[in-house]
C-alpha cells in the first residue's frame, strides 16, 4: 500500500499476482489504493490470482493473464472452530430447512449473507466505472453467490465471458522474473517451476557465466 501511496499520479502501476489464497481485509485494502490511484493500473498474471488476488485484479484496466493461468471466485469463507464453510452454502441450507434450523446456524448464515452482501458491494466499486453498474453487479453475483466452488479456477475464457477486459500477451520480462522465485514445497497443489528454464536469455545469461 505505502508503494502505491508513493507511486507519482501520473505514473502507471504494473502489478504482478501469483497467489492462490488471500485475505480479504489485506485484498480490500490494496484494492481500494490501487483504485484511488489516477493513472492507469494494469494486472498480470502468469500462472494463478485466486480468492483475494483475483479481488484485486479486479481493479486493473486491462488483466494480462498466461493463456493457461486462471482467477477464482470470492465467495466469502467463514471459519467455524476447524471447519471452514462457504458462505452462500450456509445461506441456502438455512433456508431449506426453514424451522429445523438449529439457533446457530442461524446466525453464521445472517453472518454469512453480510459477509455476501459486502463483497458485492466492494466488486461493483472496483469494475463499475470499467463495464458500468448493472453489468459490474452480475459479475459480483456470479463470483460470490455459490455459481463455483471456491476453488474453481475461471479460465481466460470464462473471465472474458465475464465482461472482463483480458489480454495474454504476458511480457517476457515477467518470465524472467518468475524464473528467480523456484517454487517452494506445500502441501495443497500448485504450479511447479521447471529447474532449467525454457527462457533463450536466461540460457544464454547462465552459459556465458559457466
Amino acid at each position: 500500500m505505502r508503494a502505491i501511496r508513493t507511486t507519482p499520479p501520473n505514473q502507471p502501476i504494473a502489478l504482478i499476482l501469483y497467489t492462490p489464497i488471500g485475505l480479504i481485509l489485506a485484498a480490500s485494502q490494496i484494492a481500494m489504493a490501487l483504485k484511488r490511484h489516477p493513472a492507469g493500473k494494469i494486472v498480470i498474471i502468469p500462472h494463478y490470482a485466486m480468492s483475494g488476488g483475483t479481488l484485486i485484479a479486479l481493479v486493473a484496466v486491462e488483466i494480462i493473464m498466461d493463456p493457461d493461468a486462471v482467477l477464482g471466485p470470492l465467495d466469502p469463507q467463514l471459519q467455524v472452530g476447524g471447519a471452514v464453510y462457504p458462505a452462500p452454502s450456509l445461506v441456502k441450507i438455512a433456508k431449506s430447512k426453514g424451522n429445523a434450523t438449529s439457533d446457530q446456524t442461524l446466525i453464521l448464515a445472517d453472518i454469512a449473507e453480510k459477509a455476501n452482501r459486502e463483497i458485492q458491494e466492494l466488486i461493483v466499486y472496483l469494475l463499475e466505472d470499467k463495464i458500468g453498474r448493472k453489468k459490474a453487479l452480475e459479475v459480483a453475483r456470479k463470483l460470490t453467490e455459490g455459481h463455483y466452488t471456491h476453488n474453481y479456477p475461471i479460465t481466460v475464457e470464462e473471465a472474458r465471458k465475464l465482461g472482463l477486459n483480458i489480454n495474454t500477451n504476458v511480457p517476457p520480462e515477467v518470465d524472467m522474473l518468475m524464473d528467480l522465485y523456484p517454487q517452494a514445497l506445500q502441501q495443497r497443489p500448485g504450479v511447479k517451476y521447471l529447474l532449467r528454464s525454457h527462457n533463450p536469455y536466461y540460457q544464454r545469461r547462465t552459459t556465458s557465466i559457466g
